[in-house]
Order: C-alpha cells, then structure tokens, then sequence
C-alpha cells in the first residue's frame, strides 16, 4: 500500500514533516521494489534521519547571508 503525506504509518507520526515527507519517499521506492512493508518502514525511517541529519550539518556549514565577505 503506498503512503501520501495525508496517510502515513504510525511509526512516521512524531517525525518532522519534512523528514517524514522523505521517509515516504524511500517507504514507496522500497515497496515498489518488493520490500515487505514492515521493513519498508524501518529502513525508510533510518534513512530519512540520517537523510535529514546531512541536510541539517549542510545548511549549518552555509555561510549566514548577512556575514558574507562583502560586508
């Protein structure tokens, strides 16, 4: 059964819904694949938090706008 962003399993509840959002992405790609769905949702959740983690230490190894060199 894939899910949408309106209908989640309940082990996606608590999650950001950024996060959560990519961990539906990976969950339908892995069920497409013929993944059985319980463990379609474990790897999906792992991965859309070590996904959301790279996200997070990328953005925090951006320059701020307002410190740029030319100011």
């Amino acid at each position: 059964m894939p899910w949408t962003t309106d209908r989640y399993p309940v082990s996606m509840r608590n999650m950001e819904p950024w996060v959560r959002d990519k961990a539906i992405e990976i969950a339908n790609a892995l069920l497409r694949e013929g993944a059985p769905e319980g463990t379609a949702i474990r790897i999906a959740i792992a991965q859309a938090r070590r996904w959301a983690c790279r996200q997070r230490d990328k953005r925090a190894a951006l320059p701020d706008s307002d410190t740029g060199p030319w100011h």
